[in-house]
């Protein structure tokens, strides 16, 4: 039987007791997205699925769709073209003439009320 206890680094620490014994499973922990590449990788280039998720101590369930969301983000990547240096300054052209174009519209609004005679709003001042 076994128990875990948390090191300084905060990594479990295995204690067997005096008894021996198998030790148990060790804990699911978190996967670097390195790791699950690594992973997936092998499983494309052959290995079995259930195997390299036991080696893992990970379900083939998991695995599977590390696998799948790998894949679907190789497929988009190869739909769309990478962004280059013209296309991010034309991104942020846009961006500006729609904040200049909402900034006319409000002042021609203004101008509007100010010649039909329309009062704008008085605040009171908070004291």
């Amino acid at each position: 039987m076994t128990d875990e206890r948390s090191t300084g680094a905060g990594l479990p620490e295995r204690a067997h007791h005096a008894g021996g014994g198998e030790p148990a499973a060790p804990r699911q922990r978190r996967m670097s997205a390195q790791r699950k590449q690594e992973a997936v990788l092998r499983v494309l280039r052959g290995e079995d699925l259930e195997l390299v998720s036991r080696e893992l101590g990970t379900t083939a369930a998991a695995l599977s769709g590390w696998r799948d969301d790998f894949l679907a983000a190789g497929a988009a990547s190869l739909k769309s073209r990478p962004e280059d240096g013209r296309e991010r300054e034309l991104r942020a052209m846009r961006e500006k003439i729609g904040q200049m174009t909402m900034a006319n519209e409000l002042l021609e609004a203004k101008i509007d009320r100010l010649e039909a005679g329309a009062p704008f709003r008085h605040r009171r001042l908070k004291t």
